[in-house]
């Protein structure tokens, strides 16, 4: 194999083969070339030299950043590329927490035994650019051809993290996690609450972000025993569903189909970074509430005879708290919880849209959904829809006259801006600033959202009439001023 090096590191790495040091890619940059993905973070492990030495051979290449000594890396800057290059450590457990260890280096340590203390085989292969060799002590390259996820030995419970690492890589990777690993995977559930819950957030955002293959998430959970600490997943599990509705089974068999699907119209759209995590964490959590709402339930059939029937009434209201809760917990960030919220909460807004959608309605879905967007509300729908295999997946009828609606009222991406401003109503009030001004302008916003006015000239006049009908009942009156 020969791996696409720039130009500028593959002279690095010649010359400190000139000088007597033994260079090796590592990582995830080999196992993605095998995968024909591609490689993105080049991490280069440098044999027989002392890190000291390592850091001033590489100042004549670039400038260096020593902030990773204590792991024994040095980040190279050259251009606009940034490489770690690290010297072989071993690390020895010295507490509970997944930061609890002690790093040891040695010039002396073999390629095999640096290799011995990554999470899994698949990570734990190497590349010899001088020779073009894999270097494959542990079956990684076996373990990607069978898309098999297996640990490379007992070191891999020292480190509870490597869990949710693993749950991120059976989701990018489509692989099936070894049952020893499972076990292993199961022995320290109880060392998740040592987690920081900024690196639990670093796992799901890889998820959210980069896993073509997102609904393996359950089914990994519930292998590790792990899923006790996420409940609002694991209850989705066995809730039952219509079966005309949703002949896939039950929610949780839903939610994974509409994670796959979510990750499919992402790649179609092209979201990238934080709008792909906003889309996939609608679709985790868009049924949270069905577990609390579900209940075999009484309807009327279509010849007016009494039938008993699924149903979740109230979950689509219900589940923005949970997913709320959810988010918040695993560290997730506001931005991205403040739009994931309302998405769940109006998943089901669809079907009460008959033939005709009015402007009003469709302008007030867009204010009700901001910081959110129609157009994403439309592709949550859109997966939530495809999830229900061997039903045909796409986009309903009445979504798409959504969807439509919305890009007629140029209201898609986001609400109409205000057109009554704070600066149009302070002369109102002789420029005295206070709750006064704020009540206006939401009456303004709530009347232009209606249809009242769709131009600054008519919203000027509605501003007159409506300060001439209501000044005298204002939490501040004043007397206009012109």
């Amino acid at each position: 194999m020969t791996l696409e090096l720039p130009p500028v590191l593959r002279e690095i790495l010649a010359a400190l083969g000139r000088a007597g040091f033994r260079a090796l890619l590592v990582g995830g940059a080999v196992r993605d070339q095998l995968l024909r993905l591609p490689a993105k973070d080049l991490d280069v492990e440098v044999y027989g030299i002392s890190y000291d030495r390592l850091a001033d051979f590489l100042a004549g290449f670039g400038r260096v950043d020593l902030v990773g000594k204590s792991f024994g890396v040095v980040k190279l800057s050259s251009g606009d590329s940034v490489w770690d290059f690290s010297i072989p450590r071993r690390d020895s457990k010295t507490g509970r927490g997944h930061r609890d260890f002690l790093a040891s280096f040695d010039p002396a340590i073999t390629p095999q035994e640096a290799a011995s203390r990554r999470d899994f085989t698949i990570n734990a292969l190497a590349y010899d650019p001088a020779s073009g060799e894999v270097l494959d002590f542990f079956g990684g390259q076996r373990d990607l051809r069978n898309r098999v996820l297996r640990a490379v030995g007992p070191a891999f419970s020292e480190d509870p993290l490597r869990v949710l690492r693993g749950m991120q890589f059976a989701c990018r990777f489509n692989l099936s996690l070894d049952p020893a690993t499972a076990e292993m995977s199961r022995g320290i559930a109880s060392e998740y609450t040592a987690l920081p819950k900024e690196r639990v957030a670093d796992e799901f955002m890889k998820w959210a972000v980069k896993s073509p293959y997102p609904g393996r998430i359950g089914p990994y959970l519930a292998a590790t025993g792990w899923d006790v600490h996420f409940s609002e997943i694991s209850a989705l599990a066995g809730v039952p569903q219509d079966p005309e509705w949703h002949p896939e089974g039950d929610v949780g068999t839903h939610t994974m189909f509409v994670l796959d699907q979510a990750a499919c119209i992402a790649e179609r759209d092209g979201l990238e970074g934080d709008d792909r995590a906003v889309l996939l964490f609608a679709a985790l959590g868009h049924d949270f509430a069905k577990p609390a709402t579900t209940a075999l339930r009484e309807r009327e059939g279509l010849g007016g005879e009494k039938i008993m029937r699924w149903t979740s009434w109230g979950h689509e209201p219900a589940g923005g708290p949970m997913a709320r809760g959810f988010l918040n917990r695993i560290g997730i960030k506001n931005a991205i919880t403040a739009q994931v919220v309302p998405l769940i909460e109006n998943h089901l807004v669809h079907h009460a849209i008959g033939p005709e959608i009015t402007a009003r309605a469709v302008r007030r879905l867009a204010m009700r959904l901001a910081p959110a967007s129609i157009a994403q509300l439309v592709r949550l729908i859109e997966a939530d829809a495809s999830g229900r295999p061997p039903l045909p997946p796409g986009l309903p009828p009445d979504a798409a006259r959504l969807r439509d609606a919305a890009a007629a009222e140029a209201v898609a991406e986001r609400p109409q801006p205000p057109l009554i401003l704070g600066r149009h109503v302070l002369p109102y009030f002789n420029q005295r600033p206070g709750k006064h001004i704020g009540d206006v302008t939401h009456a303004a916003y709530e009347a232009q959202a209606d249809g009242a006015f769709h131009s600054e000239a008519e919203a000027l006049l509605w501003l007159e009439r409506y300060m001439a009908t209501h000044l005298s009942s204002l939490p501040q009156p004043g007397r206009p001023h012109r």
